[in-house]
């Protein structure tokens, strides 16, 4: 990069003045200026800059898993990005600590001024969903049409050729898909890991069996409940019956993505499944802390407007209530503590799998992995 000798201002730099003007108030535009609306305002363009960035930082990390192979240095930079949409999401979260400064009075001095725009054409944030993988068609047709209805044809258009790319949550699952170390000639680390799982549920059957304290009754639910832990955990090593639940809507990635993804999440402690699983573990991050945003930002709804109707027209808290039970991306991924298994019992790896999985020196000192 070539060093500039024109000296750069500080206001200019960060053009300033186009930023500092650009909270017009529509209470001013009456002649009755309302003085919470200009926070207001503040606080939803934050959210717009913030927005960008998580755009900024998603669109550096697609094409990388669009990639057949991905350098261990570049899963590095995919974890710290990942990272730093987390830490820009709990600033998001504050964000509505502020706006709640402002009493409900305050705000519908004003609210009826703003009809009908509404955060629902927020095209940033439908373009992170789509992103991530919540795509508008992947919900239902009334929804799609609710969103789209609202948008200016150029938006609507934007956001429909962004659900033609391939989205973070199509590409985890390829990547998943090639997870190796999963066989190794004659070792078959699924078969071992079922006959764990059997000795275990085993295991759990005589100590309900045997436990003399509680009702016969009562026994027996538990030996239920253990029935369905069995058929839950097979379920995942049955092609048909996990297809079944993936046509039923009860799962997203595939069986083999799904495996490779348990795999990473049981043998995290080997240094080279270290940084997949912080991978993982961010993602889930990610959708947990948007589901606390959407849940907080159906309270303070709640606060300003009771059951009044959203300026955009939606339900307003009830709307709100039920997006952030429903809307998530990486469910499969917080479902496999289904299929965790106590340390002591995972299958022991070959020492031909745990020398890939590990760094080490050679005896010409050459580095390894």
């Amino acid at each position: 990069m070539e060093k500039q000798n024109k000296p750069v201002y500080y206001k200019d730099y960060l053009q300033l003045n186009k930023l500092l003007d650009s909270q017009s108030c529509k209470s001013k535009e009456v002649g009755n200026e309302c003085h919470d609306e200009t926070l207001f305002i503040i606080v939803h363009q934050a959210y717009e800059l913030w927005f960008k960035q998580i755009i900024h930082e998603l669109d550096s990390i697609l094409p990388i898993f669009a990639k057949e192979s991905i350098p261990d240095s570049q899963m590095s930079l995919i974890s710290a990005r990942l990272e730093r949409i987390i830490h820009i999401q709990k600033v998001l979260v504050e964000h509505l600590v502020i706006l709640e400064t402002m009493t409900p009075m305050d705000f519908l001095e004003f609210r009826d001024l703003l009809i009908p725009a509404s955060g629902f054409q927020s095209v940033q944030f439908r373009m992170i969903e789509i992103k991530l993988g919540l795509g508008l068609k992947k919900r239902n047709t009334e929804f799609e049409g609710f969103i789209l209805g609202r948008l200016a044809q150029e938006d609507r258009d934007l956001l429909l050729n962004i659900e033609e790319d391939k989205s973070l949550l199509e590409l985890i699952e390829k990547w998943l898909e090639r997870v190796p170390f999963i066989q190794d000639g004659k070792f078959d680390f699924w078969k071992e890991f079922q006959k764990s799982v059997n000795e275990m549920l085993k295991s759990d059957r005589e100590i309900i069996e045997k436990n003399t304290s509680i009702p016969e009754e009562q026994k027996n639910i538990q030996l239920e409940s253990l029935e369905v832990t069995k058929e839950t955990f097979f379920s995942l090593f049955d092609p048909e019956k996990y297809n079944t639940l993936i046509a039923e809507g009860k799962k997203t990635l595939s069986q083999k993505a799904t495996l490779g993804a348990l795999f990473v999440m049981l043998y995290r402690d080997e240094p080279l499944l270290y940084l997949p699983y912080k991978v993982l573990n961010s993602l889930m991050d990610i959708d947990e802390n948007f589901i606390a945003w959407r849940q907080r930002h159906a309270l303070m709804a709640q606060r300003m407007l009771g059951t009044k109707i959203g300026t955009g027209g939606s339900s307003g808290h009830d709307y709100l209530k039920k997006a952030a039970d429903k809307n998530r991306v990486f469910l499969d991924l917080f479902n496999l503590s289904s299929f965790i298994i106590p340390r002591s019992k995972l299958p022991v790896l070959p020492e031909s799998i745990k020398r890939e999985l590990n760094f080490y020196f050679s005896e010409n000192s050459k580095i390894k992995t």
